[in-house]
């Protein structure tokens, strides 16, 4: 039995990770690893860990508290060969890329903040829209657009990115801003939902819905000019920096996204969307004929 003064020669591995601070199993995966290399064993079978061991334990607690990765431990401790037993490892290089690593998360840190802060001011979920969307709908009262609307503006900003979100707010301006027009939209999104599996894609009231669809939309555009909203439209279209910062890539066509955005419309609703957007396309087209 040792004296109460006198340390070991060597320790168990519970003994070593105890004043390393750290777990036997830690001490286990960093000999799996190589990143310590592992003692020989006593004659009970059991590793035994000497001075140089509880060196390197400490180096390896210290160095991860600082952030640098295990793996860069292991080549660092590799490039120092066996002087890093005796000597620090050169391990500048693995700081300097932790440093551009620290950086580039703090950017992150802070461009997350602000994303935080303005859900905050602005609310759920119109603070998850892009700003070119927000500054578009500032000046409506709180209430005045509803949930529906900004899920709509959601889906469309993920398909054609924030200037498609922010040309369609015009849209839902309008219908906040015309009590009337609002109406004929709650009712028509009705009588479409109503034209479920049930109802063949050639029953007449199919054609009737697109026809009324179609003046209701003809009737937003007005709206839409008559606010002068179509002009803040273009102005948007001219100012528009594809690059906008902090925005999500849009690494997909939108094609695709829109294949990839359920709605479980009945063959019957489809039919109705379709020969609605054909009629609309063909009145407008009617009117700037007219108007030249």
């Amino acid at each position: 039995m040792y004296p109460s003064l006198t340390p070991p020669r060597q320790v168990k591995i519970g003994d070593a990770a105890a004043f390393a601070g750290i777990s036997p199993r830690a001490i286990r995966h960093y000999h799996q690893i190589g990143l310590l290399p592992e003692p020989e064993r006593g004659g009970d079978g059991r590793r035994r860990y000497g001075y140089d061991d509880m060196i390197r334990l400490l180096w390896i607690r210290k160095m991860a508290h600082a952030g640098v990765s295990l793996d860069d431990m292991r080549t660092a401790f590799s490039e120092a060969g066996d002087e890093a037993l005796d000597h620090a490892p050169d391990i500048e290089s693995v700081l300097s890329r932790l440093e551009e690593t620290l950086a580039a998360q703090e950017a992150a840190v802070k461009r997350r903040r602000v994303a935080v802060q303005r859900l905050q001011a602005l609310g759920s979920p119109l603070g998850l829209l892009s700003e070119l969307v927000t500054d578009r709908l500032s000046h409506l009262p709180p209430g005045a657009l509803r949930p529906s609307d900004l899920d709509a503006l959601l889906i469309t900003e993920r398909i054609f990115g924030p200037l498609g979100a922010a040309i369609q707010a015009s849209t839902f301006i309008a219908l906040a801003t015309h009590p009337d027009l609002r109406a004929e939209e709650d009712r028509l999104d009705a009588a479409e939902a109503a034209l479920d599996d049930g109802v063949e894609p050639d029953d007449p009231r199919v054609e009737e819905l697109a026809v009324q669809r179609c003046a209701h939309q003809m009737a937003l555009n007005q709206a839409i000019e008559a606010a002068g909203l179509d002009a803040a439209e273009e102005k948007i279209f001219e100012i528009y920096d594809a690059d906008l910062k902090g925005e999500e890539g849009t690494t997909m066509s939108a094609a695709a996204a829109i294949t990839k955005m359920p709605y479980d419309f009945s063959p019957a609703r489809m039919r109705c969307v379709e020969i609605a957007g054909r009629l609309f396309g063909e009145a407008l087209a009617d009117t700037h004929s007219a108007d030249s």
